[in-house]
């Protein structure tokens, strides 16, 4: 991690990694959702993530040091996966996917907000509360702009979306303080095997008819690529970057849910869309670099994230 409060060059690769791979979920929950209950999809996605990374956790031994650590883990397994993952497939059953992603870009606020409570006066040097407020504006104007010329809002579902915007910014400090000597994959692995066998039964309940072919493979994405291989990145941006900046991606996820749900979901590109884009990465650049042109050195060796290799020899993030 830099203590300087610049991002590395590694962090930034990660940050771009997480923008991606966190930018395409709302997209397949919105798919998903057609044919699966909210807790069939949590249960699904969380599951079939666990058991693709349950024999390197094995063979690691990272799976039985985190069992030591488990209450936490179910801790950062509820706010980090069993909330949000609830709260935002039954948000999108009637809310945009691309609005989805626009609310949850409210993280690094939220995240700012929970540093200051807990002592930490870093957020509050002027280039990054400067930045957290413009990321913000820009939310609000794409959130808010079409409100004004008869636009709608399903409000339960905005504030759902809001109360995983909370839930997200509140993870990453339970990761740092509770579980910053837990291997990562052993913490990952075992939180997605928790989460998804407390949602399994009532997957099973809620679940009352055949999903489509389209949702089948939204939810292997979701399982993959946005659960497995992005909470590897994600932990390795945690222990670069730390708890308050790591949360920054999310005000690049919009850019990518929005132009995803465009392109896939033919859903609205607005003027608001448009003129709120560039407010938001241009909050995001000075939240997390205080405006300088280039990515500042480490001074401090990162801490090692231990690396998995899956099934076809390729490398996740981290």
């Amino acid at each position: 991690m830099n203590p300087s409060g610049g991002f590395t060059r590694r962090g930034w690769l990660l940050f771009g990694a997480m923008a991606l791979l966190w930018g395409v979920p709302y997209l397949f929950i919105s798919v998903a959702v057609e044919s699966f209950s909210p807790p069939a999809v949590v249960a699904g996605r969380t599951l079939i993530a666990a058991l693709l990374l349950l024999p390197f956790a094995i063979r690691s031994g990272a799976l039985r040091k985190a069992l030591r650590h488990w209450p936490w883990i179910l801790a950062f397994g509820l706010v980090e996966m069993g909330g949000p993952f609830l709260l935002l497939g039954h948000a999108e059953q009637t809310l945009p996917s691309g609005l989805t992603g626009l609310l949850v870009a409210t993280v690094p606020l939220f995240a700012a907000l929970i540093a200051l409570s807990g002592g930490d006066r870093g957020v509050l040097k002027p280039a990054r509360v400067i930045g957290l407020l413009v990321g913000f504006a820009g939310v609000a104007i794409v959130v808010v702009g079409p409100g004004l010329t008869g636009g709608e809002v399903n409000l339960l579902a905005a504030g759902e979306v809001l109360l995983v915007a909370v839930l997200y910014a509140t993870a990453p400090f339970i990761v740092a303080r509770k579980l910053g000597d837990v291997p990562s994959l052993g913490t990952i692995t075992l939180a997605l095997l928790m989460i998804g066998t407390l949602y399994l039964p009532i997957a099973a309940v809620t679940q009352h008819r055949m999903p489509t072919l389209e949702s089948v493979g939204a939810l292997l994405a979701l399982a993959v690529i946005s659960t497995a291989i992005a909470f590897l990145a994600f932990f390795a941006l945690i222990r670069e970057v730390g708890p308050v900046r790591a949360p920054l991606f999310t005000y690049v996820n919009p850019v990518v849910a929005i132009l995803l749900g465009a392109l896939v979901l033919t859903e609205p590109l607005t003027v608001w869309l448009l003129i709120g884009f560039p407010v938001i990465i241009a909050g995001c650049w000075f939240a997390g670099t205080g405006g300088r042109l280039r990515p500042a050195r480490a001074t401090v060796p990162p801490a090692p994230v231990e690396a998995v290799t899956p099934p076809g020899g390729a490398t996740p993030a981290g």
